[in-house]
């Protein structure tokens, strides 16, 4: 299927951006990534990302690159997207003391220490991004945006895959309903 915008995965950190990539990728749209990010404890199936995502506003010499494809984009930078392209944004919720108590988890891990900004504070600043980036994608003629929630596609993922599939058309339902693998969700509200 031709796709002559650039599918969007987007959300706040630790929310199921890298799982949907894997969907989408096994579903028919391919991931834009330089593989410079590898799996690990923290993602044992990979994070599927893209560093010169993380340059923008500076750097979108290669949204064209993207055009047909998935890229994840963290919630704070979609506003950063340039004009003159199509997106269509698939953005996934998840319970915010999930996110918390996962990026807590791998904070540590790095063998930072966890309570540099306090809970209170994360909280706050993903409230404003997640109100910054609605009010954008509402001012935006060339966004589209479907919404899924991390813990409803590990219940029952049947919903979120229709809702995705009939969004961006054409994609491989079974293939994305096999690519979740709930032994990941680690870190329950």
């Amino acid at each position: 299927m031709d796709r002559d915008y650039v599918t969007v995965v987007s959300g706040l950190p630790r929310s199921g951006t890298s799982m949907l990539m894997k969907m989408l990728d096994e579903g028919g749209i391919p991931p834009l990534t330089d593989e410079i990010r590898t799996a690990d404890e923290d993602n044992p199936k990979g994070y599927y990302e893209f560093e010169r995502v993380k340059k923008l506003p500076d750097d979108t010499e290669w949204v064209p690159e993207a055009v047909g494809r998935a890229v994840k984009v963290l919630a704070e930078l979609v506003t950063q997207l340039p004009p003159g392209h199509e997106y269509r944004i698939v953005f996934i919720h998840r319970n915010i003391d999930e996110i918390l108590a996962s990026q807590k988890k791998m904070i540590i891990r790095r063998g930072e220490d966890p309570d540099a900004v306090p809970d209170s504070e994360l909280r706050m600043l993903f409230q404003t991004y997640l109100k910054i980036l609605k009010s954008w994608i509402d001012g935006q003629d060339n966004v589209d945006v479907v919404y899924v929630h991390y813990n409803e596609i590990l219940e029952d993922p049947s919903g979120a895959i229709e809702a995705m599939d009939g969004f961006l058309g054409g994609l491989d339902t079974e293939a994305m309903a096999a690519a979740i693998d709930d032994r990941l969700y680690r870190n329950r509200a």
